[in-house]
Parts: structure tokens; sequence; C-alpha cells
């Protein structure tokens, strides 16, 4: 009974709607419509239209002439059809310090350091003399240390040939223990040959700087004895016993300057003398033959 009654209801329905149509069609309602959607398309076409010729007539005007009552003569006016010889700025290198690289600093940025060519090469020969001095059979290496190394990234990268002959292959902790014997503990990658983990706080504690040198030698197959070597100090020390041995030169050049001078005033002396002892010798034979 339900189905029929739905059957019923459906089919009235259809039939509204068919009758509906026909009477829309005979009172000509659907051509009206399109006919109105047909003419708000067309005027939104020739709206842009318009306003389009409307913005490049503005332009256009204003490049144009306008009337003047005035009977002077106008002034030059600059347009933008003008051609401008427009100056670049020249390209400003960039600083070693910038503001990106700054931002990644663990230390102050007045506690940064750039160490020159000379001062790194003198510190590394620092550091050999001090090994030499420790006269140890342990294998070693030294390191001197750049920006990533000791203020930002913190990846400190190994000889190669010492890790394929010395270390594991494989990621392992190593210790590393300063000269006052604290240790810090460090992760060793065998694959990348460097210290990863670890190796941050041991920089910072330690406030190693750029173009400092390091001795690590290796007591224990995963411990590393570690040598710091300032550049700073190197430099400094250099500076001082070059001024020492400029002093000493400088005070064995007036001694000798003392010895030259005393040479020559002697060497006059003599020769009067001798010149005083022949113009004798000359006036007693002059004497005698008279």
């Amino acid at each position: 009974m339900a189905n029929d009654k739905t059957n019923s209801y459906e089919e009235v329905r259809r039939q509204r709607v068919l009758d509906n149509k026909k009477r829309f069609e005979d009172l000509g309602i659907l051509n009206i419509s399109k006919n109105l959607s047909d003419i708000s398309k067309s005027e939104k076409k020739s709206d842009y239209k318009t306003e389009l010729r409307r913005v490049r007539q503005k332009a256009n005007d204003v490049y144009m002439s306008e009337p003047r009552r005035s009977a002077r003569a106008r002034n030059p006016v600059p347009t933008y059809r003008d051609e401008i010889d427009i100056e670049l700025p020249s390209l400003r290198k960039r600083s070693k310090f910038s503001s990106s690289w700054a931002s990644y600093l663990a230390r102050p940025l007045e506690e940064v350091k750039v160490a020159s060519y000379e001062e790194k090469v003198q510190a590394l020969k620092c550091a050999e003399k001090l090994h030499s001095n420790l006269q140890s059979d342990n294998p070693f290496f030294i390191k001197t240390m750049v920006r990533s190394h000791v203020y930002s990234c913190f990846w400190l990268g190994l000889p190669t040939r010492f890790c394929q002959d010395h270390l594991p292959k494989s990621t392992v902790d190593v210790l590393l223990v300063d000269e006052e014997g604290i240790e810090y503990e460090a992760l060793f990658i065998g694959k990348r040959t460097g210290l990863s983990g670890g190796w941050r706080a041991f920089a910072l504690d330690h406030k190693l700087d750029d173009g400092d040198a390091l001795v690590f030698e290796l007591v224990e197959p995963t411990k590393f004895k570690v040598y710091i070597v300032r550049a700073s100090q190197c430099s400094s020390e250099v500076d001082k016993s070059g001024a020492e041995k400029g002093e000493s030169e400088a005070e064995e050049t007036p001694k000798s300057e003392t010895k030259k001078r005393k040479n020559k005033s002697e060497v006059p002396t003599i020769a009067k003398e001798e010149v005083s002892v022949v113009v004798a010798s000359a006036t007693r034979r002059s004497s005698r033959r008279k």
C-alpha cells in the first residue's frame, strides 16, 4: 500500500511540473529570462571595455598639453617618456659577520676573532714544538681551528688517514681530556671521520678561537689528550722576542759605532805625529847644509 501511495504522489508531481513548464512557455517567461541573462552578460563586457578605454584615455590625457591662458612660455616639464639614466648602487661586499651567520653564533659577537694567516702558521709551529717537547710515541695529529669548529656548526673533521689507521670505522663515544685532566664525552662518526656531539661543550668551555692549534694525542683506543695552543699568545710571544732582539741589536750598534769612531780618531793623530817628525828632520837637514 505504501509503495502505491508514493508512486501516485510522484506521478502527480511530475504532471504538475510539466503543466507549469507549458504555462511558462505559453506566457514566454523562459524566453524573457534567457534574454535578461544575455543582456546582463553583454552589459558586463561593455562596462569592462568602456572602463578600459577610459583608463587609457586618462593616461593619454596626462601627456597631452592642456590649454593655456597665459602668453608666457611654458616651463619644460620632464615626463615619464623621457629616458632617465638611473645609476644603480654598487654591489656591497658581503660582511664576514653577516646577520644570517651571526644568528647561528654560540658566543657573543664581541668574542669572535678572525686570525690572520701569519697567526695560524705561528700557532701551528708552536704546536709542533710543544709535541716535540712531550717526547711521546703515541699517535697524534695537529688541527687548526676555523670558525665552524668553535663558533657555530661545531663539526670537527679529523684527518682521514689518521682515522683509518687508528680509530674504529663505526660510530663510537670518545673521551677528550684537557691539560687539567677534565674529561669530555664526544661522538666520533667513523663514516664521516669527525667529531659531532660533545665537541661543542669542549670548544665553548675552553673558549677556543679561530686560528688556535690543538694537539690530539691518542693515549687509548678511544681517548685523546688535547693540548691547546692559543694563536693570540703565540703572536704576542713572537712580538716580545722580536722586540727583545731589536733592543739587543740596538744596544750593540752604538758600541760598534763608538769603536769605529775611536779608531777613526786615532788614525789622524798618528798621521799628525808622523808629519811633525818628518818636518822636524827636514828642518835639521837644511840647517846642517847651511
